[in-house]
């Protein structure tokens, strides 16, 4: 497990380790444990879909100080190569894709509305959230309830606001919602998720059914802002996701790998 530290970090530093510290908390909601040791954090068995066997925390680490933390024995180990600064492919690995560490720096003044995206909330909800998330309708479980408690917060539009405001809501609201409210008959149609850590908030997973993803990432903004106001914002993202956030006010602060194990 990776302990938070209370030191102000860099941008960079900031957006590895509240990532890791992410990735950690993935990890434990299925069981699986990693340790933080000589610059890396590394699980000896294979963690969820993905989720990457190891995340490098120092620019300085050494594949020496990656592999023989990780399951090589069983195909499809990844590595999580946070400064772009490994070579794995001895080993049998391959570039599975590369991006760019992107920070926003805090706003001065949070927003006080609170309309557009909100927090998810119980279990159904999750469910939903992560069909809407995977493209195609379904949840496998990947994301589980226990993250909720951990400090992860998924956000969707909450049927308030410029989001919602063109949603469909679909049954019951109200007082005879039998525990559920409009937010809770929203179609989640855009989302993303915010985790809190090494005094930053970390955005991932961010999404849009209709692929309007400036759209997505000034609602999803305007939430942390609302949330958590006067907080950095910090993830990765590469392509079209990149130039969006970057439109959006982030700018990227540094480069990374991920390297899928393809060979013997």
């Amino acid at each position: 497990m990776i302990t938070d530290s209370r030191a102000t970090p860099s941008p960079l530093s900031a957006a590895v380790r509240n990532n890791a510290l992410w990735c950690d908390a993935v990890c434990r909601s299925h069981g699986v444990v990693g340790t933080a040791e000589r610059g890396v954090w590394a699980s000896a068995v294979r963690t969820p879909p993905l989720y990457p066997d190891a995340v490098t925390l120092s620019p300085t680490a050494t594949p020496d100080d990656v592999l023989p933390r990780i399951d090589l024995a069983s195909p499809g180990a990844s590595v999580k190569d946070s400064f772009g600064s490994l070579d794995l492919s001895s080993a049998g690995f391959e570039v599975l894709f590369e991006a760019r560490w992107i920070h926003r720096a805090a706003t001065e003044s949070a927003p006080s509305r609170s309309e557009g995206w909100g927090p998810v909330e119980g279990a159904a909800r999750l469910l939903a959230w992560e069909a809407a998330w995977s493209g195609d309708g379904e949840s496998e479980g990947l994301f589980r309830p226990a993250l909720l408690d951990d400090g992860a917060v998924f956000l969707a539009p909450t049927g308030t606001g410029p989001t919602g405001s063109d949603a469909t809501v679909t049954g019951p609201t109200g007082s005879d919602a039998a525990g559920t409210g409009p937010a809770d008959t929203v179609p989640v149609t855009a989302g993303a998720i915010a985790f809190p850590g090494a005094s930053v908030i970390g955005i991932s997973n961010l999404f849009a059914a209709d692929d309007d993803l400036d759209s997505a990432w000034r609602d999803c903004l305007r939430a942390t802002d609302r949330l958590w106001p006067g907080v950095p914002v910090v993830g990765y993202e590469h392509g079209d996701d990149l130039a969006a956030a970057e439109r959006q006010g982030f700018a990227p602060v540094g480069p990374l790998r991920v390297w899928l194990r393809t060979g013997a």
